[in-house]
C-alpha cells in the first residue's frame, strides 16, 4: 500500500524581530471607534498573559509572501536532496497573495505556486503548481490534499507550502494585530511503499454556516482613517476562543481513533500556533475526551512566544524547527506518531496522524 511520506522540510523566520514594547506608542480603539480607556503598558501586559506572545517577526519591505515561500520551499529541497524537476505538484497556501509594503492590495495573479516555480528555475511542464485558500488550516489541507495524489497514483512527490505577510494586512488600531506575523514553512511529500509510516489518517470540517464571519476582512476601527478603501483583517477573538475549545478537540479526538491508535503513543501534537490560552485550552480538552487527567509534559511545542500567528505557517515552521535541532528541548525521531491540528477562517478545522 502506497503512503505519503515527509522526505524534506524547510522554513524561513523572517529576520525583523517585532517586541511588543514596538506597540507602546499605538493608538488602540474598539470596534465602535471609541478609545481604548486603558494604557498601552495595561493593554500589552494582558494580551501577553492571555496570548504567551512577546515578539513575533516580520518581512522585510523588499520581501513578499512567494519570497518567503521561495526560501521555505529551497531549504526543504536542500534538506530532501531530491531533483526540484521531479516534483508532480507545488502547493502553496495562504490567505491574501502577495501584498507589497506600500499597499494594502492582494495580489493573486500569477498564483504564489507560479510564481515560487519560476523562481526555483523548474522547467519541467508536468510540475502542476496552484494556490490554496483555506484559512489558518491551509496548509494542513494542502497536505492532505497532496496525500490524495499521492496515494490515488496522480503523483509520487509534492511540494507543500505555507506562507504569509500577515503585517500587511493588519489594523494598527485593533490590538489583533499584535497577534500576526510573518513566515513561511514547507514539506517535501513522497511516495512510498515502507509500511506503518506517513501519513496515517485525518479529517476536515467546515462550520460555515452560524461561524463563516468569525475572521473576516473590514475597515479600521480608528474613526480618523479618512482611507475607507482599505480593508484589514478582524476577529471576533472571543467567539474564535470558543469555537476552538469546542470543536478542535473533537476533530483530534476523531481522528486518533480513526487511526486506530492509543491517545499514549502519540509524541507530540503540533497545533496551530494562535494563542498559548487558547492552545493550551485544547489539549487539556483533548485528553478529557480520552478520559485522561495526565498530559505528558512537553507534548505539544510552543513557538507562537516568539513568532507569532503566522497563520498557514505556523505548523509547517514549527514542524521544521524541531526537526532541525533548532527548537530547545524538543525532538520528533523515528518511530514516532505525531498529531498536526488547526483551526482558522472559514470556519475550518483538521487534523492528522502521521508516523514516522
Amino acid at each position: 500500500m502506497i503512503s505519503s511520506t515527509i522526505v524534506g522540510t524547510g522554513s524561513y523566520l523572517p529576520e525583523v524581530r517585532v517586541k511588543n514594547e514596538a506597540f507602546s506608542k499605538a493608538q488602540f480603539f474598539e470596534k465602535n471607534g471609541a478609545k481604548m480607556y486603558k494604557s498601552n503598558l495595561s493593554i500589552i501586559s494582558k494580551f501577553q498573559e492571555i496570548t504567551g506572545i512577546e515578539e513575533r517577526r516580520y518581512a522585510k519591505p523588499e520581501q513578499n509572501a512567494s519570497d518567503l515561500a521561495f526560501l521555505a520551499a529551497a531549504d526543504a529541497l536542500e534538506t530532501s536532496g531530491i531533483d526540484k524537476e521531479t516534483l508532480d505538484f507545488i502547493i502553496v497556501a495562504h490567505n491574501f497573495g502577495d501584498v507589497s509594503y506600500d499597499s494594502n492590495r492582494v495580489n493573486l495573479v500569477p498564483s504564489l505556486a507560479s510564481r515560487v516555480k519560476a523562481l526555483l528555475k523548474i522547467n519541467n511542464p508536468d510540475c502542476i503548481a496552484y494556490d490554496m485558500s483555506f484559512g489558518c488550516p491551509g496548509w494542513l489541507e494542502a497536505v492532505i490534499q497532496a496525500n490524495y495524489y499521492i496515494k490515488a497514483g496522480d503523483a509520487r512527490r509534492c511540494l507543500v507550502i505555507g506562507t504569509e505577510t500577515l503585517s500587511r494586512v493588519i489594523d494598527r488600531h485593533d490590538l489583533d494585530s499584535m497577534i500576526f506575523s510573518d513566515g513561511s514553512g514547507a514539506v517535501i511529500l513522497q511516495a512510498s511503499s515502507e509500511p506503518k509510516k506517513g501519513i496515517v489518517a485525518h479529517k476536515t470540517q467546515t462550520y460555515a454556516t452560524e461561524h463563516s464571519a468569525l475572521l473576516n476582512m473590514a475597515y479600521s476601527y480608528s474613526p480618523y482613517d479618512t482611507n475607507k478603501d482599505d480593508l484589514f483583517i478582524k476577529m471576533n477573538g472571543r467567539k474564535v476562543y470558543e469555537f476552538a475549545l469546542k470543536h478542535v478537540p473533537e476533530v483530534v479526538k476523531n481522528v486518533v481513533d480513526k487511526a486506530g491508535v492509543p491517545i499514549e503513543s502519540i509524541s507530540k501534537i503540533l497545533i496551530h500556533q494562535a494563542n498559548e490560552k487558547m492552545d493550551n485550552g485544547i489539549l487539556d480538552r483533548i485528553f478529557k475526551l480520552f478520559g485522561k487527567s495526565n498530559i505528558p509534559p512537553g507534548i505539544m511545542p510552543m513557538s507562537v512566544g516568539w513568532l507569532g500567528n503566522s497563520s498557514v505557517a505556523t505548523i509547517p515552521t514549527l514542524l521544521d524547527l524541531i526537526l532541525k535541532g533548532r527548537f530547545p528541548e524538543q525532538a520528533i525521531n523515528n518511530p514516532d506518531t505525531i498529531v498536526m491540528a488547526s483551526v482558522g477562517a472559514g470556519m475550518n478545522i483538521n487534523a492528522l496522524v502521521y508516523r514516522f
